[in-house]
């Protein structure tokens, strides 16, 4: 029986495709292992957002190479599709399969079963609706992710994601209810909803909060939680499914989380970017979610040192993210993406770039505290995940990670905890 064992760089939705394709190759007679034990093949679910992306994969590739050297290697998503010439060349690579080919990765290596030289198959990837044959059942997980959704229209200037993932599309309804169902089955309590952008979803007259509605009726389900969406893209009608503050039944599902990336606090930057909001607009919406739903969790998105960002610039998305209801930031030093459509030549220094980022990132570390603190004394229903050094350890719907002791098997249960006190970046609690 051949070994196969998987890793997954980037993004959400890269976790879900990749718990799809393993287990495909599972039902199609393949032993899946861990990554890091011998395996005959392995297969890494690429990234390329970013520079760090591609040298992540460069090194994984090189590790590989040197702990399980007779390991085929299989690069698979973003990279392979806008990268394919640089990869071919690496050590042990023998397939390079792009994103229109990936989840059919078992029917790609019965046709290049053997490939003395890397086999690249990086087909045009085609707009039109989408279904996905296995579900992305994750045993190691409590949590499953779910994909409804794949590629971009927006072409923001620093990205080149709609090159390497396509057009936007959406995937077809009742084919999402029929994974939901199989990962509920599957003992999977709360599922994330992901996508390149998962606001745009729009299949058969259907919208984004028709798939929450929709997966309200499976009864054992107990959460859904929306991914990274575009603040232009949010129907504000998802407040009503919430938990809001003016005393209306919760809904049993939609957690009080959005992650909404900003990108930068400045709106000269923001037209450079060419993203579709303003600096107030994106404030609107965020004081409005922060009013209308009780301990609603807000995180974000900032690229540091875009080209043309000065001193001004960036003191004006500090303000913002201190002033704001903004609890977290994730913090990405820009790089220069080749199929991106920015040219500009204002580059910022690497090493204001790192100042930068180390001071938004002690900024997110405080506004996270202070998020915490709000909280202390509340009581969170928590579903733990795991157990480690005595502690089980959770997530509440707004995103707060908490650690209890219990004498009790807590492992994917729902439980009520009283918050009490901070840990770092998890919040100590009593059930």
């Amino acid at each position: 029986m051949t070994k196969i064992s998987f890793y997954t760089l980037g993004c959400r939705l890269n976790q879900s495709e990749t718990a799809s394709i393993q287990n495909s190759f599972d039902t199609n007679g393949y032993q899946v292992v861990d990554f890091g034990q011998p395996s005959d093949i392995v297969v890494i679910n690429t990234c390329t957002v970013t520079a760090g992306g591609d040298a992540d994969t460069r090194r994984l590739v090189n590790k590989v190479h040197r702990l399980n050297p007779q390991a085929r290697i299989a690069l698979v998503g973003c990279q392979a599709q806008v990268q394919k010439e640089k990869l071919a060349a690496m050590p042990n690579v023998r397939w390079i399969v792009g994103n229109s080919r990936k989840m059919d990765l078992v029917s790609v290596l019965r046709e290049y079963p053997s490939p003395s030289q890397a086999a690249v198959i990086t087909p045009v990837i085609e707009r039109r609706p989408f279904t996905q044959a296995v579900a992305g059942i994750d045993r190691r997980h409590t949590r499953a992710n779910i994909k409804i959704q794949d590629g971009c229209d927006f072409f923001c200037s620093f990205c080149e994601i709609p090159y390497a993932r396509g057009r936007a599309r959406s995937r077809v309804f009742a084919d999402i209810l029929l994974e939901a169902q199989a990962l509920a089955a599957a003992g999977h309590k709360e599922i994330v909803l992901t996508g390149i952008n998962i606001g745009t979803f729009a299949q058969e007259g259907k919208g984004l909060l028709d798939v929450v509605a929709a997966l309200e009726n499976i009864e054992e389900l107990k959460r859904v939680r929306i991914s990274s969406i575009e603040p232009t893209t949010i129907p504000l009608k998802i407040f009503d499914f919430m938990k809001v503050g003016d005393g209306s039944e919760p809904s049993p599902t939609l957690c009080r989380h959005l992650h909404i990336p900003l990108q930068s606090g400045s709106d000269e930057i923001l037209r450079a970017m060419k993203r579709q909001y303003t600096v107030s607009e994106f404030s609107g919406f965020i004081c409005q979610a922060q009013q209308r739903v009780v301990q609603i969790c807000i995180g974000t998105d900032v690229i540091v040192g875009f080209p043309g960002e000065t001193d001004k610039h960036f003191d004006q998305t500090m303000d913002f993210i201190r002033q704001e209801p903004i609890h977290y930031v994730h913090v990405f030093s820009y790089s220069p993406r080749y199929m991106a459509k920015s040219r500009l030549q204002t580059n910022v220094p690497s090493h204001v770039i790192t100042q930068r980022s180390q001071a938004l990132r002690k900024l997110s570390a405080r506004k996270r505290r202070m998020f915490h603190e709000s909280l202390l004394g509340t009581t969170q229903e928590v579903l733990f995940e795991d157990y480690k050094n005595g502690f089980w350890l959770g997530l509440t719907d707004n995103y707060v990670r908490v650690k209890v002791e219990s004498d009790q098997d807590l492992s994917n249960r729902i439980v009520k905890v009283r918050l009490q006190t901070i840990e770092g970046q998890i919040v100590k609690g009593e059930d």
